[in-house]
């Protein structure tokens, strides 16, 4: 089993910047994949970012050059830098661990753009 603890969701404004971090305990030797999704009431969970091997990432069309995916693999911990903030980024944020067997969620954090 893969744990994951979030942390770093809040309230920013519009502009602003946020830095959500992702701390993995239990199996990590079992991911290939680490990422993070987001989700608004009413709609599906949607892909924002993943990161392979500690380098290789990819990122959701509405985040390309303002979201960063990047992972510290001393701490076994994924970071997501968000700058240049726009209210429509505002949903729960969750973490994912990908294995073979199956995906592992964290508990999510809120954040919220609003002036």
């Amino acid at each position: 089993q893969v744990q994951l603890v979030e942390s770093g969701g809040g309230l920013v404004q519009p502009g602003g910047s946020l830095r959500l971090s992702c701390a993995a305990s239990g199996s990590i030797f079992s991911i290939n994949v680490m990422g993070w999704y987001r989700q608004t009431p009413g709609k599906q969970r949607e892909l924002v970012a993943t990161i392979t091997g500690g380098t290789h990432t990819s990122y959701a069309e509405s985040v390309k050059g303002r979201f960063t995916i990047s992972s510290d693999n001393v701490k076994n911990t994924v970071h997501l830098q968000m700058n240049s903030l726009k209210p429509e980024d505002t949903a729960v944020y969750y973490c994912v661990a990908m294995t073979v067997m199956t995906n592992h969620w964290g508990q999510g954090t809120q954040v919220t753009v609003s002036s």
